[in-house]
């Protein structure tokens, strides 16, 4: 998640990880690093680790079924540029 947008939502995600971690005795700084290096995969982990499972579940594959789109989406291309 590069660019402005992902950064962005790599911060928010950073800080509601820092700000909610010592609520269930996890360490804040690290869970505001791994929410700032990998976004909502961090997320996904963090609430499924503290007791939210369902929307855990849900964060991960979202971003995971995205990521995976992004990934055929970006293997078309190189095809569709190869046949020119």
């Amino acid at each position: 998640m590069k660019g402005g947008l992902g950064l962005v939502i790599s911060v928010v995600i950073a800080i509601y990880l820092a700000i909610d971690a010592p609520k269930h005795n996890k360490r804040s700084w690290l869970w505001a690093i791994l929410g700032l290096f990998f976004g909502p995969i961090a997320l996904g982990i963090y609430l499924i680790q503290t007791g939210r499972k369902v929307l855990g579940w849900i964060i991960l594959v979202v971003v995971g079924l995205l990521y995976i789109f992004l990934i055929f989406l970006f293997i078309a291309a190189i095809f569709l540029l190869q046949g020119m």
